[in-house]
């Protein structure tokens, strides 16, 4: 089932090395269509090839004065800097926020996707913290955030386990910031313990996994049990090498254990699986911009 065109990597799995073909297009559009359930694994790729990018002329055109003062290269190592102050760290923080959880298009692939979705039984587990999903219409019941969300803040201790909407004083750090500082009454403090606030980011063990997290995961739990047989795709989209423990190697070893799944993997250039599976794995190096629609104007 891999494309034909492919070969082995340094480790010794087997690599997807050039574009899908018509066939192999053909064959993922039958296992979706064919399907008793499918489970989409979501990484950072997904929303690159859907326009979300941490550095270049976005980054430049509206973060310009942070670089100018603080000779920061892309959005996503910003937000690691040790600025001067809280004010000034939250200055930087509400535009990357605004800018990659409330602002930003959300780009026509995860359209795409849900459209490929609609009336099928699925879920999504992703590593994205943009929340681009359930801003696309995606059922939120039908998602898992494994690593937090953009539009939640958490008590930095933390001191409970619960999160808070930020969007409404995130939008007001936006406006009313300047000199690069936003106003000292705007710096979010825990209601509980007046510790410093900080976005719900799976960074270390200070994440908070609140009520709702727990709910997703038992929901996804509960999905991965009801359709531990059958003919189930594990449709993974553009993760990477950073947490493969989340989503690619469950999925490995769920396709293993089940011998009418089968596994596809869809990565610009990291398009492999292990050759334990491979006899019912589809790996396709190719956009996935360029993948979801193709399938969608398929299916249409």
């Amino acid at each position: 089932m891999p494309s034909t065109r492919s070969s082995f990597n340094d480790d010794g799995f087997v690599l997807a090395s050039a574009s899908p073909t018509d066939a192999d297009l053909a064959t993922l559009s039958t296992l979706l269509h064919d399907a008793d359930a499918i489970v989409v694994g979501a990484g950072a790729g997904l929303s690159t090839a859907a326009g979300f990018a941490y550095s270049g002329p976005f980054f430049e055109e509206h973060f310009a004065d942070f670089i100018n003062a603080y000779g920061l290269t892309d959005m996503y190592s910003g937000g690691f800097y040790d600025f001067p102050s809280p004010e000034h760290k939250w200055a930087y923080w509400s535009r990357f926020i605004y800018f990659n959880r409330y602002e930003h298009a959300i780009g026509q692939p995860y359209h795409d996707l849900r459209m490929l979705l609609a009336g099928r039984e699925y879920f999504v587990i992703t590593t994205n913290v943009d929340h681009c999903f359930q801003r696309a219409g995606f059922d939120k019941r039908r998602l898992f955030y494994t690593q937090g969300d953009y539009g939640l803040w958490q008590c930095s201790v933390p001191c409970h386990a619960a999160t808070y909407d930020n969007e409404e004083i995130v939008r007001r750090m936006v406006a009313e910031q300047s000199d690069l500082r936003v106003p000292s009454e705007l710096v979010p403090l825990c209601p509980r313990c007046g510790e410093l606030m900080t976005t719900n980011l799976r960074a270390d063990n200070t994440f908070v996994e609140d009520d709702g997290w727990h709910a997703a995961a038992a929901r996804y739990r509960s999905f991965l049990q009801r359709h531990s047989e059958g003919r189930v795709v594990y449709l993974e989209l553009g993760v990477g090498g950073n947490t493969p423990g989340i989503i690619k190697y469950p999925f490995w070893r769920l396709t293993a254990a089940n011998p009418h799944a089968t596994y596809v993997c869809a990565n610009l250039g990291q398009a492999f699986a292990p050759q334990a599976i491979i006899d019912r794995a589809l790996l396709l190096n190719t956009d996935l911009a360029e993948l979801l629609s193709s399938l969608r104007g398929a299916a249409e």
